[in-house]
């Protein structure tokens, strides 16, 4: 039977983002509206936009899941998504908008007078962006399949995975088409606070009824303190101990080591351990740590809402203000992981959308059993702020991708002559294939960790785009091959480690043999912006320095342009002065 409290939460939420999606749509009117809503995005309305859209299925479902599955080493993930954006605001942010673009294709094309460098920087906008949708589209699925568990379809118990992928990728696309930028700012600012409630309110209500969060680390320990209303039921066999639950190098990162030691005879396991365990543990936590801060510098769709704010003073008051949301919502969802693992532990046995990526959605229900409904309405409020979740985030990919191809690749490589009006239009075809194309990927990958395949695609960004945009913003001597080799080189060969590891942990290729006998090779592919953005970088600089006699003649007014103060009058809108204003 459907929890009436969930399902009215949900629905109120979704039928919500409808309605303002429509009633923003009224206000896109030209393609400076879907692109980049006009350049009058205030800070305030920029900042809670930004956090609304960074603050993903990951950030809402998949921090809890992946601390309560591998431990404390997972909370690397939170501090280091909020701690992107001081590399943001320090080095990208200012400098970024001052330049003017309607995307990072854009500003790739401007700076380096390449229409073929435009293109390449287009290819990775849709890489980055496809590897960020799967997860959303991950939490999509698994929040339908918790919300419909109890009814049959076609014969089968409960709502497949699948469904839910389409039926939420089906709304957001047409979301997106109807209004593009300006149409999903509002929704996405609503939408932050929305999640914030949606976080906040469960935790301090379990934390009130079952004891602070000092006391359920204590009861994870077994010393729950006298008196705490603790009743923790037993850890399943595919549960971490306890003492490497919470060790600083838990399940996520020594799993390497511990698949290699697995593969030796018992007599050899412990000295192997002893030696390899903490090096290549610390190789994994460092590669991670580069991955989510570079990879926060580097992601299109978020750093194109910096164009949207009126000047580069207002870029980097929302990237502090951007900083300070997120870190606050970043401390509930671990407490989630923790509460789970005392409470929920039979999550352990569950894979895919039954596993542990639920706990944020189940877990409020364990207040039914003292407080009657009270449990699910909070679970009502939890399953509303998911859907915000993934919500928020698909659309700001979906805008991206779409921005790409309906303005880099079809109004300035296929149809340099067309109109706002056919841009307009190719925008909202675009929207709807690059949706489907994300549903369909989506729905292969039920077995992944939401968080898992998030910190993928940062690993991509920060490969990618970081070391382009941070080099082409501070280096006035990069030329443009060595930003394309750089960039390609970097990008494509952390894309093709990072699928290596996805195919084999799908099962669609074998390799728990050779992982098994070539742990550090595992880590590397992994995690690769340990080799990948310093090699990018090295590129870069040498292909500079070989081909310095290509850097743009106009590099040292475009470095003025860049970084000099709004005061001076220097600002430009690149779009506006090289290519009519008609765009």
């Amino acid at each position: 039977m459907l929890d009436p409290w969930i399902l009215a939460f949900s629905a109120v939420t979704v039928v919500c983002t409808l309605l303002m999606g429509f009633w923003s749509a009224g206000k896109s009117r030209t393609a400076s509206d879907f692109f980049v809503a006009g350049r009058s995005v205030s800070v305030g309305w920029n900042a809670s936009a930004i956090s609304g859209e960074y603050l993903s299925a990951a950030s809402f479902m998949g921090v809890a899941g992946m601390v309560m599955s591998s431990g404390y080493d997972a909370l690397w993930y939170p501090v280091c998504y909020a701690c992107g954006y001081l590399f943001l605001l320090l080095f990208i942010a200012g400098p970024l908008r001052r330049f003017g673009a309607y995307t990072i294709p854009d500003f790739a094309e401007g700076r380096y007078d390449s229409p073929l460098f435009r293109k390449v920087a287009v290819v990775f906008v849709l890489f980055i962006g496809f590897f960020y949708t799967m997860p959303q589209m991950k939490g999509a699925g698994t929040t339908l399949a918790y919300i419909f568990k109890d009814i049959s379809f076609f014969g089968h118990a409960g709502l497949p995975y699948w469904v839910g992928v389409v039926i939420v990728g089906a709304v957001i696309t047409l979301n997106v088409a109807l209004g593009g930028m300006k149409g999903i700012t509002l929704v996405q600012a609503v939408q932050y606070w929305a999640k914030m409630f949606a976080i906040s309110l469960p935790v301090c209500v379990l934390l009130s009824v079952y004891g602070h969060y000092g006391a359920q680390v204590a009861a994870g320990g077994g010393a729950a303190p006298a008196g705490a209303a603790i009743e923790r039921k037993g850890l399943p066999e595919k549960a971490p101990a306890d003492s490497a639950w919470a060790a600083p190098f838990g399940p996520l990162t020594t799993k390497a080591a511990k698949a290699a030691a697995a593969a030796l005879p018992a007599a050899d396991q412990e000295a192997y351990l002893k030696a390899h365990q903490k090096p290549y543990s610390l190789l994994y936590t460092y590669s991670l740590i580069m991955a989510l801060v570079c990879g926060t510098a580097g992601l299109p769709h978020i750093l194109v809402r910096f164009y949207t704010n009126p000047d580069g003073v207002a870029a980097k008051r929302t990237t502090m203000w951007v900083m300070i949301l997120i870190g606050v919502f970043y401390v509930f969802p671990p407490v989630f992981g923790v509460l789970g693992r005392n409470f929920m532990p039979e999550l352990y046995s569950g894979t895919g959308a039954k596993g542990t990526d639920k706990i944020v959605l189940e877990l409020p229900r364990i207040l039914n059993g003292r407080f009657g409904v009270l449990g699910s309405v909070m679970s009502g409020i939890t399953c509303a702020g998911a859907f915000a979740a993934f919500m928020s985030t698909f659309s700001g990919l979906l805008v991206s991708m779409t921005g790409a191809l309906a303005h880099d690749v079809y109004g300035r490589m296929i149809h340099p002559g067309s109109t706002p009006g056919e841009r307009m239009r190719m925008f909202k075809w675009c929207a709807v294939a690059v949706g489907g194309v994300s549903i369909l990927l989506g729905m292969q990958v039920e077995q992944l960790q939401i968080n898992f395949m998030v910190g993928q695609a940062f690993a991509i960004a920060a490969a990618s785009y970081f070391p382009l945009l941070f080099m082409s913003v501070w280096w006035r001597n990069m030329t443009m091959k060595g930003a394309a080799t750089g960039m390609l080189t970097g990008g494509l060969l952390a894309l093709g480690g990072i699928s290596l590891t996805s195919f084999s942990d799908l099962k669609w290729i074998d390799l728990t043999s050779f992982w098994a006998a070539h742990p550090l090779l595992r880590i590397l592919c992994e995690q690769p912006a340990i080799w990948a953005v310093p090699l990018a970088i090295l590129l870069m600089i040498v292909v500079s320095r070989l081909t310095r006699s290509e850097v743009p003649a106009d590099s040292r007014m475009k470095m003025l342009v860049l970084h000099a103060p709004e005061e001076l009058g220097l600002k430009q809108e690149y779009i506006q002065e090289h290519h009519g204003a008609g765009h």
